[in-house]
This record gives C-alpha cells, structure tokens and sequence, in this order.
C-alpha cells in the first residue's frame, strides 16, 4: 500500500474538484451529474486499474519485474519497431513524474484554508500555499540521497491508515444519502457524457481520468512487491476510494444550495465534507499522503530511467544505490532535474487548479503504448489472436477517447507535460538512431590475425612494460572481433607491452538481476575475452566482477599467476591492472548522410555532458587511461592534392 498506490490515493483530493469545478462550480451541477461523475470514475477504475492492469498487464513480469520498458524486454523479439512504443510509454511517463508531486502537494496544502486560524492569518493569499509546496518539494528532492529504508517502513502503515480514512470519511457522508449507490450502474456514467448538464461534453473525461493515473506506476512498482500482493491489496483500496468518491457527491448533493458553500473560492469537496474538528487531521495526513506519492513516483522515475539506460535508450548517467536493496537507487542528475521542473510547474501554475489542467495528458500515452505491447505478449502467450484483438481494440479504444478528452488540456498547461515528454524522447532517439548508425558500419577486426604479434611484443625487452594487465572495455564483441580502434591503441598509437590483455564488454540482459560472465582465450594464457551477463537492474562494478575472475582462471590454471615482488599484500599473486578507455570523436573525413552526421554529433556532444565512463562502470579507484580516437563511420572521403612543384612542370611542358 505504500509503494503501490500512493497516486490513485491522492486522486480523491482533486478529481471531484476539478469535475465540479470545470463545469462551473456546485450551483451548476444537478443530482444526475453528481451520480453520473461517480459512475464515470468508478467504471474508469475497474476497466482500465482492475481490469487491464491488476488482472491483464501484472502477468507481464519480466522475472518479477514490470514497467513498460520490462515489458518491452519481453517482447522485443516480436519487431524492432517495437522500440518506438516503448520509448514513446517511457518518455511519457517520465513528464508525468514533474507534474504528480507538484499537484498532490499543492492540493494537501491548499485544504490549510479550511483550518479557521490558518484562514483568519492567511485569507485566500496564494503566496503562502506556493512557499509551503516548495519548502516540502526541497526537502522531498534534498532527502532521496539517503535512500527510502527507514521511511520506506513507514509508507505501508501511514498508507493503510490514510486509506481507512478516506474510507471512514466517505462513509459518515455516504451514510447521509445512501441514494448515490446508484452511480455504480454504468447507465449514469454514459448519459452524463451526452447530457446538456455536461458543459464539457466528452473532455470532461479528461478530469475523470485523474482518479486512474496511478495505474501505469501500479504496474511499474511490480518489482517491489510482487504481483500476489497487489492483486490481494486492491480489493480494500478499491473499496475506501469509491467510498470516498460516494460520500463526496452525497455531501455535494446536500450542500450545494447552501448559499455559504457556494460563496466558497476553490472549492474542495474533499476537505468540506470533514467535521470541522478534523479538517486539521485531514490536511495533515493528505500532506503526507502527497508526500509519500510524490516519493513513490520520484523512486519510480529513477527505476524507469536506470532500465532505459542499461538498454542504451538514454546517455549513461551516475547511479548511487544508498539503501540495503539495489531497488534503491538514486540518480544525482535525474533528482535535481526533477526537483527544478517540479518547483518551475508550481510557480508557473501557482494554484492546483490549473495544474489540474494540465494533468493526466502525458500518461494517457503512456497507457496507450503499454496496451499496444501487451498485445505482443499476449500473443506470445499463445492466447488466441482474435481475443488478443479484441482485448486490444477495447483497451485502446476506451484510452483513445481519454486521450482525445484530455487534448484539451494542452492549452491549458498540458503544453508543459508534453514539451517534457518530447524532450525526453528526442534524447532517446538521438541514441538509439546513433545505436543503429554505428552498429551499421562498425569497423571490426579479429582478435586471432593479430596474436603472433602481441605474443612477439610481450617478449620484446626493447619496449618498456606498460602494465602487467591491460584492460579495453569494447563496446561490442562479436566471435573474437573488436573495434579497430582498439587493436590500434596497442600497436600503432603507443605499443602497449603487457603481460596479459583483457577485452571487457557488458551486455545488459532481459532479465533483471543475471550476473554472470564467459571467457574465450583464444588458446592463450595471455589474451582473454570477458563477456559479461548483467541485469538491466545490476550496477557494472566491472572491477570487482574482474577481480573474481581472475582468481577463478588463476585456480583453474588457465592464466599464469602474477606473483609481485613489491607489495603491502604478503604472497599477492595478482598484478597491476590499468583500464584503457577510448574517448570517440567524429572524424572529419567520415562520409556520412547530413541527417547521420547531425545525429551522431549530437549523441557525442550529449555524451561529453553525462556521466565519465569510469564512473559508470565502477572504475573510479581504479587505474584508468583516456585515449582520443577518430570515430570513422561509413566510408573516407578521399583527398586530392597536388604537389605543386609537378603542377608548375607540367604547367611549362604544356607551355
């Protein structure tokens, strides 16, 4: 309950306020629309958070794992054109991430108003709501450097009371009127959208859908708790929101001819329906129910953009894991993005009213990319094709018609969600075009036509010793075939005489948590190819994972032991190690298509922004050299000079 639901728990502070208030406030909404917003949200719940998700999309785990980019990883294999779903879901759901903390903490502020002391001191002021949210966002950002364990605890406890809750409240309204059990027949729900009482006709959909925004991160949050928990706990969330949504509208009912009510600015169904003596609790508790959706979110969006990196979607970026469980990360850079976008949208929209405006955009896009690749894994699940599409066209039809209602949205601030979302999306596909490009016309060449020759120079005295081990981390390594640029760092640019030569690459595998390494020597004790096997969701300590290694080939006896005259470490066996990392730069004399070269100029200027290499692959302690190399992709456009003292002979033989 604390890890899942903390956004479709928040969505009872504003959905009613927003419904209400777009359609011009609670002397302008009937009984028959009141029951009918209900009966929107309750079958907007159970088809899209029930259905789709709890029942459909949690069987798509990627070993325990869910997201749109685990699910990607299942079916990838179905189409490269696959990618574009995924990369669309994920940038997404990414923007929706600025705008979740920003309008769930403005709106628990916000109920401050209905507190008498806070109102005779503050009034309606606006100022003081907006330094109250950027105080609590500063120190929600300021505190994920430390990890979520102790407060992670807590989030299930303080989540399952906020539920009861709302629950209890609900109920103590409902109680009053228990007519309005009959939004739960969908009948009401389809003539709200075709009633003249619906100023908004079928963009008042896009309001509804704020109380199902949490959907797609119930299914991100997977890994964290499992799919039989989830399924288990929904049933009771399920049950205090539609008891919530019920006794607002049975206090709307009853208070909106009371002139007083109706004189209220911003008006709050949530806060008013509480007895006046625990409006303070409410305000309270939904603060920090905010906060722990917020949080849910924030840890959501370093999870989403650690799997983008590790399967080369976004630039690498450095990722620290400060708690216990390497579910735990954070990623310096992401945070204080976040952070900057989260304040920008609370200054610029100042109350939740207009953030609500903007709200819900980006993750109907998101929930329409996911439904596109569980069409994939359903198929791969061998679930009949005509029920797969029809599963599909009724998903993406009901999700269409969000999307559409919430369109609406992007002049009224949803423009900021979607400028994000294009953002991030331009920077994945800048990589992953610069991925295609230079897999294209990767310059290989085969480690075996080239061992007599480091055998040679491992013998030549001539040549000083540059380190007893060499490591290159190669980007690719298919069979025994490497980049040229890396054979040339050993022979051409500066001969690098070593006792043992390593070729390291990483491949980022489908399933979360593998570690696991190969190694080919080629039939030598001096050459050795390492391939490593590591989850998309496991740090590249390669380092550490080397250290193993090399133990293990010395125990086997199929790498010579290195004892070291002089060292701290009695009966050291291993010797020195230096990592030689090669910096890419776009040769000039490359032929490349206009729209290539843009891309990749753009991929290495982003890279030089992100994260060192070194860092990125737990080399920070370690002895690590940076070569410069030309980056020749395609063909050489050739060169055409003259000697000019020949271009002045013939020039007076002609003569």
């Amino acid at each position: 309950m604390g890890v899942v639901y903390g956004d479709i728990g928040t969505s009872p502070l504003y959905v009613m306020k927003a419904i209400v208030g777009d359609n011009g406030g609670i002397t302008e909404v009937s009984e028959n629309f009141i029951i009918g917003a209900v009966s929107l949200i309750f079958w907007t719940l159970t088809i899209l958070t029930t259905v789709k998700y709890v029942m459909i999309a949690l069987n798509a785990d990627n070993h325990g794992e869910g997201g749109i980019f685990s699910l990607y990883t299942l079916v990838r294999k179905s189409g490269k054109y696959l990618i574009i779903p995924a990369m669309i879901g994920g940038a997404a759901l990414l923007a929706d991430g600025v705008l979740t903390p920003a309008v769930t903490v403005t709106t628990a502020i916000e109920g401050l108003r209905g507190i008498p002391m806070f109102f005779d001191r503050f009034g309606m002021d606006q100022n003081i709501i907006v330094i109250i949210t950027l105080v609590i966002i500063l120190v929600l950002f300021s505190v994920q450097r430390f990890g979520t364990d102790a407060v992670g605890k807590a989030f299930g406890p303080i989540m399952f009371l906020w539920f009861t809750f709302l629950g209890l409240m609900g109920l103590v309204n409902f109680s009053q009127d228990l007519t309005v059990i009959r939004a739960l027949n969908p009948y009401y729900a389809v003539e709200l959208l075709f009633s003249s009482e619906n100023h908004l006709g079928i963009f008042i959909l896009g309001n509804v859908f704020l109380a199902t925004t949490g959907a797609e991160a119930l299914y991100s949050d997977l890994g964290h708790v499992g799919k039989k928990n989830i399924r288990f706990s929904w049933p009771y969330i399920k049950v205090c929101l539609l008891l919530n949504y019920l006794g607002q509208a049975a206090w709307i009912l009853s208070a909106k001819e009371d002139p007083a009510i109706a004189a209220l600015e911003n008006l709050n169904p949530f806060f008013e329906m509480m007895p006046n003596s625990l409006t303070l609790v409410g305000v309270v508790f939904a603060t920090i129910a905010a906060i722990i959706a917020s949080q849910a979110l924030i840890s959501g969006s370093f999870t989403l953009v650690s799997e983008a990196i590790k399967l080369k979607l976004l630039p690498r970026m450095k990722i620290i894991y400060p708690g216990a469980n390497i579910g735990q990360m954070y990623i310096p850079a992401l945070n204080m993005l976040l952070w900057l976008a989260c304040s920008a949208v609370v200054i610029g929209f100042r109350t939740s009213t207009h953030m609500e405006a903007a709200y819900g955009l980006s993750i109907t896009v998101t929930m329409l990319m996911t439904t596109i690749l569980l069409m994939f894994f359903l198929k791969q699940r061998g679930v009949p094709r005509p029920f797969v599409y029809l599963i599909t066209l009724f998903f993406a039809s009901i999700e269409t018609v969000f999307f559409i209602s919430s369109i609406v949205k992007f002049f009224h601030g949803g423009y900021v969600a979607v400028v994000i979302a294009l953002l991030i999306l331009a920077i994945m596909t800048i990589w992953e075009w610069g991925n295609i490009i230079k897999e294209k016309t990767a310059d290989t060449v085969p480690i075996s036509d080239y061992i007599d020759q480091l055998e040679r120079m491992r013998g030549d005295t001539r040549i000083p010793m540059y380190q007893t081990n060499v490591v290159f981390m190669t980007p690719d390594l298919i069979s025994d075939e490497i980049g040229r640029a890396v054979m040339y760092s050993i022979l051409d640019k500066r001969p690098k005489r070593a006792k043992v030569y390593w070729f390291v690459n990483v491949e980022v595998t489908d399933e979360p948590f593998t570690k696991e390494y190969s190694v080919d020597m080629l039939g030598t004790d001096f050459i050795v190819q390492v391939q490593l096997y590591l989850g998309f969701r496991v740090a590249q300590e390669v380092n550490v994972y080397l250290r193993q290694i090399v133990h293990d080939l010395m125990k086997e006896g199929r790498l010579p032991k290195q004892p070291q005259e002089y060292t701290i470490t009695p009966g050291r066996e291993v010797g020195d190690f230096q990592f030689i990392l090669i910096r890419e730069e776009l040769s000039k004399v490359t032929e490349l298509k206009k729209w290539d070269r843009q891309i990749m100029q753009l991929k290495l200027a982003i890279k030089k922004l992100t994260i060192l290499p070194e860092n990125w692959f737990g080399l920070e302690y370690s002895d690590v050299r940076y070569e410069s190399v030309p980056l020749i992709i395609g063909n050489t456009r050739k060169t055409h000079l003259i000697e000019r003292s020949r271009k002045i002979e013939n020039r007076d033989n002609r003569d």
